[in-house]
């Protein structure tokens, strides 16, 4: 029930930040992406924490197709995409990633 008072308050906007850790700004280069048994095309990884990232790809995506992602020369990292729009792609992990990698990739000289 809204009163008198509250009919007329401002009201900030919510946050919008849902991510379950935080996210680094990186720009590592040698990145590739490839959709499950397909070509590998190179990418730019623009962001990053230990559950996804968001990639620059010029290959278009899908949100729930599965890829295969190596960053910096990497594992293969098995990740589902979320989002696309405009040439970027947001990726959720399969499995967290080891930490290590993320320091790995925000130390690298870019």
């Amino acid at each position: 029930m809204a009163t008198h008072f509250s009919q007329f308050r401002a009201v900030t906007p919510a946050l919008v930040e849902h991510r379950r850790a935080e996210r680094f700004s990186v720009t590592v280069t040698r990145a590739t992406v490839a959709k499950q048994g397909g070509e590998a095309m190179e990418a730019t990884l623009h962001d990053l924490s230990i559950y996804g990232c968001r990639i620059e790809t010029p290959a278009g995506y899908a949100p729930d197709e599965e890829l295969w992602l190596r960053l910096n020369g990497s594992l293969p990292i098995g990740a589902a995409v979320v989002w696309c729009k405009d040439g970027f792609i947001g990726c959720r992990f399969d499995a967290a990633i080891p930490r290590m990698l993320v320091r790995e990739l925000t130390l690298t000289i870019r």
